[in-house]
Parts: structure tokens; C-alpha cells; sequence
């Protein structure tokens, strides 16, 4: 496996928790960038190196990506609440022939997850007396709400129950809405349930992170899967969904 030269874009809690893991693989992080170092994020600096991996905010997550991909990086981004913009950046990607692997979680046991979650919907749509909602718990200082994790699950649940027509962040008793319901508890890494209630019993589907370990993990393992590629991946090529 080669040995990556890594930029860190945002070097809060998460990059931090990379850092730790891709250090542990043998790569070498030759960029920190943060509200203190933005003078740094440049193209000069960036095509020293192979990967980076963006994890910022919602506000800042798209200037981010395409700065990376206009100076020809390949970019791990696991920022949320931005996908409003998820046209302009798969334009700038294709335009630059770049590489961009996005995730909502780069959790290998979220992605497994997942994959729970959409079988689980499948069957429990030829089942109308069974009611789904979704809770998701993270820190207070988590920016977005519901998280990009709990959508991912619900765009999974509307995709494969047919009398859900959308997801509301509130709870809703419209029997069109499918609610989410978010909480924010710190210390909480992050907590997804999927429930499914009727009359005679309940069904309900956990995760639940215990530390920043598992997302920094396949973040890593994301950016190693990305080196000599070009296109839009996802988690599911990197594990082989």
C-alpha cells in the first residue's frame, strides 16, 4: 500500500481523530488547515499532496472541495449539510477530471448499517399497520440538524416504503411524513435509531458510535481506496457493496 502525503482540511475533533489513525497506517500529514491557517490552503501547498480529507461545516464544506479538486487533489470530504450544491461540485469534478469520495458517514458499521436499514424497509413496506420514525442523538456542537447520517436513512426508507412521501425534522402525525426527531446531548459521538411501531409489537434498528474512531478509520481507508482513481465514489466501493 503506498504511503499517503495527506492535507487535513479542518482540524477540529475529527481531523484530529484521522490524523491519529492515518499516522498509525504509516501516512504522513504534511498540511493542517484551520481558521488560523487559511493562508496556507493553497494550490502551491495542496499538489504536495496525494489526498486530503475535508471534514468542516456546511457553509464551508463546497469552497473547500472545489479548491481541492481545482488544484487537482483527489478529496475525501465528509462534511454535511451542503448537498443543495451537489450539482456545482460533481460539475467542477467532471470538468477537472477529479477524484471526490463523499459519505455521509465513514463509518464501516454505519454503511453496514445501512444496508440493514434499506432490507429492513423493503420488507416492512408490504406492512401498513407498522408506523416509522427515526431519532438521531450527537453533541451540542454538531451544526446540522437532522444529521447527514439520519438522511441518508430516511431518503433509504422513503425509497422503499411507498406511503412515506417525505422526511420532516419534527414529529408528524401527517401519515405521509416520515419524522425525525433530533437531539443534541453532548458528550454523544452519534445515535441513530430506526423504529418501527404497530399494535402488537415494535421493530427498531441502533447504531451507536462510542467514539470518533470508527468515522476517522474509514475516512482513511476511503482515501487510500481513492489513490489512481478518477470519478464520484462512494463508502459502498470502497467496502464493496
Amino acid at each position: 500500500m503506498k504511503k499517503l502525503k495527506i492535507a487535513l482540511i479542518g482540524y477540529g475533533k475529527m481531523g484530529k481523530a484521522i490524523e491519529e489513525i492515518a499516522l498509525q497506517r504509516g501516512h504522513a500529514i504534511v498540511l493542517k488547515i484551520d481558521i488560523n491557517t487559511m493562508d496556507q490552503f493553497t494550490k502551491e501547498n495542496l499538489v504536495q499532496c496525494d489526498v486530503a480529507i475535508e471534514f468542516t461545516s456546511p457553509h464551508s464544506a463546497v469552497e473547500n472541495i472545489i479548491t481541492c479538486l481545482r488544484a487537482g487533489i483527489a478529496i475525501i470530504s465528509g462534511s454535511t449539510g451542503w448537498l443543495d450544491r451537489w450539482e456545482e461540485v460533481k460539475t467542477v469534478c467532471g470538468q477537472q477530471q477529479g477524484a471526490l469520495l463523499y459519505a455521509s458517514n465513514y463509518s464501516v458499521g454505519v454503511n453496514i448499517f445501512f444496508e440493514v436499514n434499506k432490507r429492513l424497509a423493503q420488507l416492512m413496506n408490504q406492512h401498513p399497520d407498522y408506523e416509522v420514525c427515526m431519532t438521531e442523538i450527537h453533541h451540542t456542537e454538531k451544526k446540522d440538524a437532522p444529521s447527514g447520517t439520519a438522511i441518508t436513512l430516511a431518503e433509504q426508507i422513503l425509497e422503499n416504503i411507498g406511503r412515506k412521501k417525505q422526511w420532516v425534522n419534527q414529529q408528524s402525525l401527517s401519515p405521509g411524513n416520515l419524522s425525525i426527531i433530533s437531539e443534541r446531548i453532548d458528550p454523544a459521538p452519534g445515535t441513530h435509531i430506526v423504529k418501527y411501531s404497530s399494535l402488537i409489537d415494535d421493530i427498531e434498528i441502533t447504531h451507536t458510535a462510542h467514539s470518533r474512531k470508527g468515522f476517522a478509520t474509514g475516512a482513511v481507508l476511503a482515501a487510500e481506496f481513492l489513490q489512481g482513481k478518477k470519478g464520484i465514489f462512494s463508502m459502498k466501493d470502497v467496502l464493496g457493496f
